[in-house]
């Protein structure tokens, strides 16, 4: 238990400090102002329920803007605080999946809060512009440095820059199982100075921001494999992305499938796609009995009968969206299986539109 004065205690507690200290440098930041978490949707909790109830009482109509494309851990934190009197603005995305900077502007009044925009996303791979909303926000601050922005980046950082001053950002959500660290490891980034309430109560670890013992190998494990994610990401990077971007190609060439989420700013990999004709949850059980493992929607929420909310948002209909499948590529992903796909693929995908008597418009 680090929170002891026996040895051992001392000797754990030293090793969290060397680990915060660790995520401090990768994000360019003082490590007081890395907080500890059990993962990405923790994280993301603790910074907008934190922000909503420590700065609520100084605004009339409180605001927190966001978009319809977040994580459900944001857009269910949102409708919770909509209950309890927030106003809540969802900024639209173009078909790409790019927010509209323009909203943003149009959005932002004196009573708002918080904007929370994600770093890239964990369906389409659509990476946001963050220093542009940053420098929006900035532009636009009144006193006491409000609005604040959150981000999560839970997806970006195997491959994206975590600079927290070049981004501009006040906010920053990383969790442990993007990047091959224990499950249950996360960080939130708070900038210094700015003020957040607790959601979870008891003996004050984690500067009285996050109680209950520290999960010292996970936290520590955390570091570390953020370490070596930002280290090998230009390697990485390139790797997958060759790999991604040839997989691409020959899944385009079957009929009647089409790109989702931005053709060039989009994560590396990431591959997500309509198949017409098609149902996803079959295709996806058809990939798994081939040893494919992929998704259909987000895979967060796979049992979900409700189509994407990611690609609802951009405009694709009911159809299109259960005909979707998402796959993605990691750091152990080979040529070999990726040429097993592009051969095994569109065996499936004829087998299911011989099989289906709907044809999507």
């Amino acid at each position: 238990n680090p929170s002891s004065i026996y040895l051992e205690g001392r000797i754990a507690k030293q090793a969290l400090e060397k680990a915060r200290e660790t995520v401090s440098k990768i994000l360019n930041c003082r490590t007081h102002e890395i907080i500890f978490t059990n993962g990405g949707t923790e994280s993301i909790n603790l910074a907008i329920f934190g922000v909503a109830r420590a700065y609520k009482k100084f605004f009339k109509k409180p605001r927190i803007i966001t978009s319809r494309i977040e994580h459900p851990a944001v857009l269910e934190s949102v409708k919770k605080l909509e209950k309890e009197g927030f106003e809540i603005k969802y900024i639209s995305t173009n078909k790409f999946g790019e927010i509209n900077l323009q909203e943003l502007k149009k959005f932002l009044n004196n009573q708002t809060i918080l904007v929370s925009i994600m770093y890239a996303n964990n369906e389409i791979g659509t990476i946001q512009p963050i220093e542009k909303i940053a420098k929006i926000i900035k532009k636009f601050r009144q006193k006491k440095y409000l609005p604040f922005f959150h981000t999560d980046a839970c997806q970006a950082a195997n491959y994206l820059d975590l600079n927290v001053k070049k981004l501009g950002i006040d906010f920053m959500t990383l969790n442990g199982g993007k990047i091959y660290a224990p499950k249950a490891s996360g960080i939130l980034y708070k900038k210094s100075g700015l003020s957040i309430d607790p959601i979870i109560f008891g003996g004050g670890q984690e500067k009285n921001l996050r109680s209950g013992t520290e999960n010292i190998p996970g936290w520590i494990g955390f570091a570390k494999a953020l370490e070596l994610a930002q280290k090998e990401k230009n390697k990485e990077t390139k790797k997958i992305k060759k790999l991604r971007d040839y997989l691409q190609k020959n899944i385009l060439k079957i009929p009647r499938v089409i790109l989702n989420g931005h053709p060039l700013k989009r994560l590396p990999n990431n591959l997500n796609v309509i198949i017409d004709d098609i149902e996803g949850e079959s295709l996806v059980l058809e990939l798994d009995k081939a040893g494919i493992a992929a998704s259909t929607g987000s895979a967060c929420h796979s049992r979900s009968l409700e189509p994407s909310h990611v690609l609802k948002s951009l405009g694709l209909s009911r159809e299109k969206i259960h005909g979707s499948l998402r796959i993605t590529l990691g750091k152990y992903t080979t040529k070999k299986e990726i040429d097993y796909v592009i051969k095994i693929l569109p065996k499936i995908i004829q087998k299911l539109r011989n099989l289906s008597a709907i044809k999507i418009i």
